[in-house]
């Protein structure tokens, strides 16, 4: 619900009509307030209220009528009662608040070490694989060396295998002559 003021609006009051040491009457408009400072802002609003509470009007310049949380706390001090309770719950928060951090530091740690193991495995695993290429660098190199004998053997018709067993049969003649020689 809205209340409506019969007066003059506020474009039409000048700024030190509110506030008569501010600056000489009509030199201030509406336009002038939005340029204030937050304290210039709230001097002006104490000279209201100041002003409104001389005038037996409500302190309070909302359009309910309803007071501000702030006038209502300065009304109503706190009971004994209250005061703990407000105590209790800031120590419970400051414990929780203290725990969360402590959680956080613990998670950030632990992330930090497997981040530290990770990458000691990585860099494990990519010596590994330099070694691997290295091992695969001679064995293409010996193969290479290898090639042409290959090639020579497979236009005579002979494969390594037919090889072995000439080899395996000259090895057992020759045990058989040395066996026979020293009887």
């Amino acid at each position: 619900m809205m209340l409506q003021h019969s007066g003059p609006s506020l474009a039409d009051i000048s700024c030190s009509a509110l506030v008569p040491c501010l600056s000489p009457p009509g030199t201030l408009t509406l336009d002038d307030f939005t340029n204030f400072t937050p304290i210039v802002k709230e001097e002006l609003r104490l000279a209201i209220q100041t002003k409104r509470l001389s005038n037996g009007l409500s302190a309070d310049m909302s359009s309910d009528g309803a007071s501000s949380s702030s006038d209502r706390a300065s009304e109503q001090p706190f009971t004994h009662e209250e005061h703990e309770r407000r105590k209790r719950r800031r120590e419970r928060n400051k414990i929780a608040a203290a725990k969360c951090r402590n959680k956080k530091k613990e998670k950030t740690e632990c992330l930090q070490k497997e981040s530290e193991k990770l990458e000691s495995v990585n860099a494990d695993l990519k010596a590994q694989i330099e070694e691997l290429k290295q091992q695969k660098q001679q064995l293409v190199y010996m193969l290479n060396l290898h090639r042409p004998t290959c090639i020579v053997r497979a236009q005579n018709g002979q494969t390594p295998e037919d090889e072995r067993n000439l080899f395996i049969q000259h090895i057992k003649e020759n045990f058989k002559h040395a066996s026979t020689c020293c009887l």
